[in-house]
């Protein structure tokens, strides 16, 4: 079964897609709130990239339809961006405008702001693009004390990479603060920002692929030109033709290889 068969009894709207997601898919970190303790190959499982391969082996493992709600032991393990991916394909499957945004959550840890993906869709009515956590459940809600709705996150507790890359430079906000386990700085943002540019782009990779102009020190970024790429991904539909070109950098587009930081080798992008 493709993705276009899997996908064709699914809910068309954004609230109850979230909830079919949160019926597949388990976070490999926050799997302990759930009561469980993952094997190496469910850890595993996180490292799939394709979105077709994630569908793949949740039917394989279940060939119940995707409105079915999985066991919590018995879903796909991935991370914010699989929650985000699979989203994003079952919106635009039901005809409707959505893209995976690269950035920082502030609802994770006080006074930081934590590596995350989500969803960015478009709203006709509101005539404007909505951010929605498709990762925060019930159960998640409870954990980290969510106060706002998960289908409307606020500006101001998800910065997509270009926006928290323009406040530290404009020395509004402290870049020490933007990371996730013991990786912070402008650094991990210019690493962000260059995933955000490729998830524009449909290349929505690992949080943890490196590639291009990505690098683990401060005075290795090119500020000036990831300047440039912050400003467009702000904005993104202004300048969606500049996007599309400056996707062609090689210090921006996705190579054939990448490297895995987790494991510590070249994977196939």
């Amino acid at each position: 079964m493709n993705v276009d068969q899997a996908f064709a009894d699914l809910p068309g709207d954004p609230a109850a897609l979230a909830i079919v997601v949160q019926g597949l898919l388990m976070h490999e970190h926050v799997a302990p709130a759930y009561g469980l303790a993952l094997s190496a190959a469910k850890h595993a499982e996180a490292h799939v990239r394709p979105v077709e391969e994630v569908v793949r082996q949740i039917l394989a493992h279940d060939q119940r339809p995707l409105t079915s709600a999985r066991a919590p032991d018995q879903r796909q393990v991935g991370v914010c961006r699989h929650f985000t991916l699979l989203h994003v394909a079952m919106l635009r499957r039901a005809g409707l405008r959505a893209r995976a945004r690269c950035g920082f959550g502030a609802y994770f840890e006080a006074g930081k702001f934590i590596d995350h993906w989500v969803t960015e869709y478009w709203n006709d009515d509101r005539k404007a693009w909505v951010l929605a956590d498709a990762q925060l459940d019930a159960r998640q809600r409870e954990l980290f004390r969510i106060a706002f709705d998960p289908l409307d996150v606020p500006r101001d507790r998800f910065l997509v990479a270009g926006d928290a890359w323009q406040r530290c430079r404009a020395g509004t906000a402290d870049p020490g603060k933007f990371g996730i386990l013991d990786m912070y700085g402008l650094w991990f943002i210019a690493g962000n920002v260059i995933r955000d540019v490729a998830a524009l782009n449909d290349k929505v990779m690992l949080p943890w692929d490196v590639w291009g102009a990505m690098t683990r020190e401060d005075e290795g970024i090119d500020r000036a030109f990831i300047d440039r790429l912050a400003a467009l991904t702000v904005e993104p539909d202004r300048q969606f033709g500049e996007l599309r070109a400056i996707y062609q950098d090689p210090r921006v587009k996705v190579p054939a290889t990448v490297f895995n930081a987790v494991r510590n080798l070249p994977e196939a992008a």
